[in-house]
């Protein structure tokens, strides 16, 4: 039998904001870089990060969050920061229902955003435009 940790640090990705989560035994805070998230500023990232919570309202009581996240936008950020809470959580409680249910309500609370900046392209400005052609 393996000993469960007593810490579980998780990480999520969106765009370019990248969100790291240390879960561990507590009495329900969490804090998104070192602000707790009840003073969490704009409301609408605030109420994204709150998802996997309000889901896992049987665990929200009993563990402690500390997010650190960076890059990207604001909202970048809210979508890496639930995504690190959700995966922290299931890790940490082992609670394959849990994992059931934010499946179901949205896999991205799981799976990390794998798209990426497609490269620059020869005789272009970009991924996708070119310079001109003038033919006369």
């Amino acid at each position: 039998m393996t000993k469960k940790p007593s810490v579980i640090n998780t990480s999520g990705k969106r765009k370019t904001a990248v969100a790291r989560a240390t879960v561990k035994k507590g009495k329900g805070v969490v804090r998104i870089n070192k602000k707790p998230i009840e003073i969490y500023e704009p409301d609408i990232a605030r109420w994204k990060i709150m998802e996997p919570l309000i889901l896992a309202k049987k665990y929200r009581d009993t563990v402690d969050i500390d997010v650190n996240v960076s890059g990207g936008g604001f909202m970048g950020q809210a979508y890496a920061a639930r995504t690190a809470i959700a995966k922290g959580l299931v890790e940490f409680t082992g609670d394959e229902k849990l994992k059931e249910l934010f499946l179901r309500y949205d896999r991205s609370l799981l799976v990390s955003d794998s798209r990426r900046k497609e490269p620059k392209k020869p005789l272009g400005r970009g991924a996708k435009k070119k310079r001109q052609k003038s033919y006369r």
